[in-house]
């Protein structure tokens, strides 16, 4: 293959500032949206288990949940450490 000499391109395009910015903003809400739904993906999973729990057995009356308050706080403990992550 030759080369000429008026024709190789090296890779790279010049831009303006302008358009770097916007590429650099799309980039980091990317990231943001990235890490939001991973979040969200998270709690849906943590709190699906417990809806479906509730659910089962509608006919009864009442639920028996032996040593909720325990679990209830390692419950709320989980859901902070997702959303703080």
């Amino acid at each position: 293959m030759v080369f000429e000499e008026t024709s190789f391109d090296f890779g790279f395009t010049a831009v303006h500032e302008d358009e770097l910015k916007s590429v650099q903003d799309a980039a980091e809400c990317s990231a943001l949206a990235a890490t939001t739904q991973t979040k969200l993906d998270k709690l849906y999973k943590a709190i699906l288990p417990l809806l479906d729990n509730l659910k089962k057995n509608p006919e009864k009356d009442y639920i028996f949940w032996p040593k909720r308050t325990d679990k209830i706080k390692s419950f709320e403990a989980m859901i902070e450490q997702i959303y703080k992550a």
